[in-house]
């Protein structure tokens, strides 16, 4: 992987996305340390409250903006909620699936909604944390130290929200930006660049456990040597493919002879990358974002505040639902990305087809039956990934006072593993036609 950056980086025109990918990510991490008018969390929201599991979860992935209140507190997932919203109803409405049929003018027009939908995915998100943080008393007060009140109370929480929703909004665009002039996926690359800020604060976070004593010093040990073990299996998982024989009949064309040789159409057993693992993470964060909404009024015991406990991501059904969204999304991203009466079609008019399998109909729903198959496996092994460290959370706490909160390591793991894999293919592709390029010239 360094030798391919290496290489990249002689590239002048890789250079330099590769230069604009770093601006962009410098300046995610400056909008991380920017505080939002009016806020008073520098001492960090989950330091002083104790926070849920879900708090540090979110502090993870915004790379600690939500931990202390800054501009990019909401991070990209008002984004990735639309994405998802619009990329179910496109399923499900007419009118949209005809807009992503209609080639690249449908998919700006997709793109557009996506993007209202996101500012509007913002605008609650923000809403949702600014009643979060005056329930807490974060917020700052008059000179006295009373609440501001009145029009100065209003004024003060529509700067907080349009401050928290306009960097939100800025966010989007630089991982649109990312994917027009730099390297990689830009809304992964923003993931990527906060998980990967939050590293040296996750490694003494488990070296401190060895102070606790007792079983600790057998826990923390095999909590690092599971994390290097889920890197080892999430790159060989990522590497797996099906080979999908074909042969391709003789055929005359002019004074030559084409075709009449056997190959394979590689199917990745992890198709749809670390999108479903984002995509469910996402989803799952909304109830504690509604939860957000009301702050203290919440009755410790009640029916609302066990309903909004099941989603604590140390929490059994927790575990059980992220494994479950994360098939359906693996299913869903295989859907849209392989089209198996497409690529049945695609074979039968290069005179190409599988042995014992006839052209047409039997072709794709083999192929079909395959990529059904492909995609449960793959998906039941990046679940796995995701909920291990679950288990391992619940196991601890069992016989330990202070549980090892290490739940959140599966998805953290997959996704930097997940986007540095692709980044790396990406620029090796890029390489690659340069390469060719050059030849031909």
């Amino acid at each position: 992987m360094l030798q391919t950056l290496a290489n990249a980086f002689k590239v002048p025109d890789l250079r330099k996305k590769m230069l604009y990918t770093a601006l962009i990510l410098l300046l995610f991490r400056l909008g991380a340390a920017i505080p939002v008018p009016f806020t008073a969390a520098a001492g960090g929201i989950i330091q002083d409250t104790n926070g849920s599991n879900f708090m540090n979860y979110l502090s993870m992935m915004t790379g600690d903006a939500f931990n202390y209140g800054t501009l990019f507190a909401m991070s990209i997932t008002p984004y990735i909620n639309s994405s998802i919203i619009i990329q179910l109803l496109t399923v499900a409405i007419p009118a949209l699936e005809n807009l992503a049929k209609e080639g690249e003018e449908g998919k700006k027009k997709i793109s557009f909604i996506t993007r209202i939908g996101a500012v509007i995915i913002a605008i609650m998100q923000s809403a949702a944390y600014f009643f979060f943080l005056r329930s807490g008393g974060f917020i700052a007060t008059a000179a006295d130290g009373t609440p501001f009140t009145g029009f100065s109370a209003t004024l003060q929480a529509l700067v907080i929200i349009f401050v928290l929703s306009a960097g939100a909004c800025l966010l989007m665009w630089m991982g649109e930006s990312i994917n027009r002039n730099g390297i990689g996926n830009g809304i992964s690359m923003i993931l990527f660049a906060g998980i990967v800020s939050r590293i040296p604060t996750t490694i003494t976070y488990i070296i401190g456990y060895f102070s606790y004593g007792g079983l600790y010093y057998l826990f923390a040990p095999i909590a690092l040597i599971i994390m290097i073990g889920l890197v080892v299996f999430i790159v060989w998982v990522d590497g797996s493919e099906r080979k999908l024989p074909v042969a391709y009949a003789k055929r005359v064309v002019g004074r030559k002879m084409y075709g009449g040789q056997n190959t394979h159409m590689p199917i990745k057993v992890n198709m749809s990358g670390v999108m479903p693992i984002i995509f469910a993470s996402s989803i799952l964060s909304l109830p504690p974002t509604l939860q957000m909404f009301f702050g203290n009024r919440i009755t410790k015991g009640s029916g609302l505040d066990n309903f909004f406990n099941l989603f604590n991501t140390t929490n059994w059904f927790y575990g059980l639902v992220y494994f479950i969204f994360i098939i359906l999304f693996a299913y869903f991203y295989a859907t849209i990305q392989y089209n198996p009466i497409e690529m049945a079609n695609n074979l039968r008019k290069n005179s190409g087809s599988i042995p014992g399998i006839r052209p047409g109909k039997p072709t794709s729903d083999y192929i079909a039956k395959v990529l059904s198959r492909i995609t449960l496996l793959g998906a039941l092994l990046i679940s796995v990934v995701a909920i291990l460290p679950i288990v391992f959370s619940q196991i601890t706490s069992l016989c330990c006072p202070s549980p090892m909160n290490l739940s959140l390591g599966g998805t953290s793991v997959i996704i930097l593993v997940g986007v540095a894999l692709e980044t790396v293919r990406q620029l090796e592709s890029q390489m690659m036609m340069r390469h060719y390029k050059g030849f031909l010239d």
